[in-house]
């Protein structure tokens, strides 16, 4: 292919055998009116995952593949945008197929003007026993929580953060692309950066990827361990990144872990703030079946997956404003008392 470029791809790489093949045949067949690379960034698979890219790139000279010391998915990034030679550059995930006119339709809104980042839902779709059971949940209010990013929207709207996207590579450029101390919620952190220098996020349903969630719930709870770990990492950051539905995992956690020893009325309070969140699952579980058609074991297990993730964010949060120190300024814009505008809290 010649030196001119539109997009760059980059498509961070970790045992991926089982889907890499798929995320690059979707990447390289977007309809998109220029010239695309796909930049893979290898971070030491063991799998088959490098003799699939590297079978692909021998009869597609546009896909490149480079390696990743440090292992982390921040660093595959930046060492992919630095490779980057297209005036736009786009994430996409290995576990994840985007549609076909992904690329088209973010460049396209990009080059509109007003928008920093352009993204699309993230939409799960289970196809092993328990990834059935998560895309269930996460059907649910209480499974994607104030994430608006996770539901599929009527229009374009802001967002706090996007999943995956795209950008102009200068854009990335000046902000330093994505700062390495983020193993997890990089895309959270580096969201915060871009809107505190008031850079407009925003999710187009056009632009909807599908992924498969975890098959396990150990798997699951490790997944939102580290999410919730890392979001008050990014929380102490960027306080303004905090909205006060990322209270209530870690508020479950503190009650579920002090109702045992509350006597009187602190307990009475506790042990009925825990039955009013079992019952709400259930409620949650029982709608999903009805809208979902699900299998009644797939329903059933709803609950169990709810409390799975909200047990693993919350203590995760925890343990991750022990480690990095509490996000004091998140917690107080969070709490302060909203302003009424016309006889409504905003």
């Amino acid at each position: 292919m010649g030196a001119t470029v539109d997009v760059s791809v980059l498509v961070p790489v970790l045992d991926e055998g089982a889907s890499i093949e798929r995320c690059l045949a979707s990447a390289l067949g977007q309809r998109f009116a220029g010239a695309i690379e796909v930049v893979v960034v290898d971070g030491g698979s063991r799998d088959a995952t490098r003799r699939v890219v590297e079978r692909m790139a021998a009869k597609d000279p546009r896909v490149r593949l480079l390696d990743n010391p440090r292992g982390r998915i921040p660093s595959a990034l930046n060492l992919g945008l630095d490779a980057a030679r297209g005036e736009y550059v786009a994430r996409m995930d290995a576990h994840t197929v985007y549609p076909p006119s992904y690329l088209g339709d973010g460049v396209e809104r990009l080059r509109r003007g007003g928008v920093t980042w352009v993204s699309g839902p993230q939409i799960p779709r289970g196809e092993g026993v328990w990834s059935r059971r998560v895309t269930l949940a996460l059907s649910t209010r209480l499974g994607v929580g104030g994430a608006r990013f996770r539901t599929l929207p009527e229009g374009e709207v802001d967002v706090d953060a996007g999943f995956t996207g795209v950008w102009r590579r200068e854009v990335l450029l000046a902000h330093g692309g994505w700062d390495e101390d983020w193993p997890i919620n990089e895309d959270g952190e580096l969201a915060g950066r871009i809107r505190r220098d008031g850079g407009r996020i925003v999710c187009l349903p056009e632009m909807a990827a599908s992924y498969e969630p975890r098959d396990s719930l150990r798997a699951l709870a490790r997944q939102y361990w580290r999410y919730g770990h890392y979001r008050a990492k990014t929380s102490r950051r960027h306080p303004d990144s905090m909205r006060r539905s990322h209270l209530l995992a870690p508020g479950l956690v503190v009650v579920m872990a002090a109702t045992p020893v509350l006597r009187g009325a602190p307990g009475r309070v506790a042990r009925t703030a825990l039955a009013a969140y079992s019952l709400a699952t259930l409620l949650a579980a029982v709608h999903a079946a009805r809208a979902r058609r699900a299998a009644p074991r797939d329903a059933a297990a709803i609950p169990l997956v709810l409390a799975t993730m909200h047990l693993a964010w919350g203590g995760g949060f925890l343990a991750g404003a022990a480690r990095f120190g509490p996000p004091v300024g998140a917690l107080v814009r969070a709490l302060a008392p909203r302003p009424r505008r016309e006889g409504r809290w905003i």
